[in-house]
């Protein structure tokens, strides 16, 4: 083994010694989550280094998702993300509070009605679906829009605030089966940005879902507006697992 001269081997640039620092501190608890960091030029006097160097700092931190910086605020530490998981054939709450997160769902809208012409489209010849329109709370703020139309109009008078709209269905005897699933980024319209609250032109991601039961019938069709600044989309891939595609946008 060649031993590298001490005067030639390259160094860890100061921006990258200063990021591995307040990282450590963030992981280790020491920079809880929401708190704001010192000045700009106070940490800079502390690193004993330039503003420029303590910036490349910091936004290597935002890329990384640990810190926020706002514009006229300051720096603060990120709330941690939670995952949507594209593996799993579970409902968004299932999903996350497998993971440990608190959820809760408020109910905005529920009742049967005619299906606009995209959503019989995928539902199928069906002359009356109930809408379920929800808003999911993840640590008590909000984080996604979910429009929901449901090919059974049974759970009309359900309290679907508190369930897994999956297994509402399996207690009538509705088995899920698969679903197909495609995701594509979007922003907010100002409708749903006053639900999120959000400005109109917040980068989300807009989840479209067909779920179908055991005779390949479709019963529910998702439309879900997921905060890109609340979530990221993880998943997990075997050789005999998940099957992905991508496609190009029009």
């Amino acid at each position: 083994m060649t031993l590298e001269d001490p005067l030639t081997a390259p160094r860890t640039p100061k921006y990258q010694t200063i990021a591995a620092d307040l990282a450590a501190k963030i992981r280790g608890g020491e920079l809880p989550p929401g708190s704001a960091l010192p000045p700009q030029k106070e940490l800079s006097s502390a690193y004993g280094v330039t503003l420029a160097t303590l910036r490349q700092a910091l936004q290597q931190l935002e890329k990384d998702g640990l810190l926020s910086q706002q514009a006229g605020r300051g720096t603060f530490v990120a709330e941690p993300r939670a995952a949507y998981r594209l593996d799993s054939l579970r409902g968004f709450a299932e999903d996350l509070r497998a993971q440990g997160q608190t959820v809760s769902t408020l109910i905005l809208g529920q009742a049967v009605g005619t299906p606009p012409a995209a959503v019989s489209a995928q539902l199928g010849d069906v002359p009356q679906v109930l809408r379920l329109e929800r808003l999911r709370l993840v640590a008590g703020r909000p984080a996604v829009h979910q429009l929901s139309w449901i090919r059974d109009n049974g759970l009309a008078e359900t309290d679907l605030s508190g369930t897994s709209l999956y297994a509402a269905l399996a207690d009538r005897g509705i088995v899920v089966h698969r679903a197909t699933e495609a995701i594509r980024p979007g922003v907010l319209d100002e409708a749903t940005g006053e639900l999120l609250n959000h400005p109109a032109g917040t980068p989300v991601f807009v989840s479209d879902r067909l779920t179908y039961g055991l005779d390949d019938t479709p019963l529910v069709f998702d439309r879900a507006t997921i905060l890109g600044t609340a979530m990221e989309i993880r998943t997990s891939r075997a050789l005999t697992g998940l099957s992905m595609q991508w496609s190009r946008q029009p």
